[in-house]
């Protein structure tokens, strides 16, 4: 299944790649291919650095989601979630970046509210919340690996 979802998303990221807008705050910093251990096994892999694109797929205990990072047609950066393929996907915009930090936000979506990326070398925390005063979040500490490397055991 890994092998069908990262040559899926290669594919796509052929399409149409055209120079970056560095002001839109497009998070290339997360490109690449991300392995948390804890609790499970769940990977994530981000391509398109350097384009107006990030596609992802998150693959975990089973199940799989599908990911975008782009501009809708406001101009606005953008996070596409589709959990099992689901279509259409949720929207969450881009509300707050700096560095190698990212913020997306949807206060009108169930759960979660907020989607936050948090890199510090080759570590990237991905955290889901339900918006400030919520005490509901999940949280996987990412390590950065080899090309659908494995957690141990």
């Amino acid at each position: 299944m890994r092998v069908v979802v990262l040559s899926l998303l290669f594919g796509l990221s052929a399409c149409g790649a055209t120079a970056q807008n560095p002001d839109r705050g497009l998070p290339d910093w997360m490109s690449g291919y991300w392995l948390a251990c804890e609790g499970g096994e769940t990977a994530e892999t981000w391509i398109g650095a350097g384009g107006d694109t990030l596609l992802g797929a998150n693959l975990s205990g089973g199940g799989y989601e599908f990911l975008r990072v782009a501009a809708n047609a406001d101009g606005q950066t953008v996070y596409y979630s589709m959990p099992g393929g689901r279509s259409p996907p949720t929207e969450f915009t881009l509300t707050g970046h700096a560095d190698q930090r990212a913020m997306f936000e949807n206060p009108s979506h169930d759960f979660p509210k907020r989607i936050i990326y948090e890199r510090d070398g080759d570590v990237m925390i991905a955290r889901v919340d339900g918006g400030e005063g919520s005490d509901q979040t999940m949280e996987w500490r990412f390590h950065r690996a080899e090309l659908d490397a494995r957690c141990p055991g």
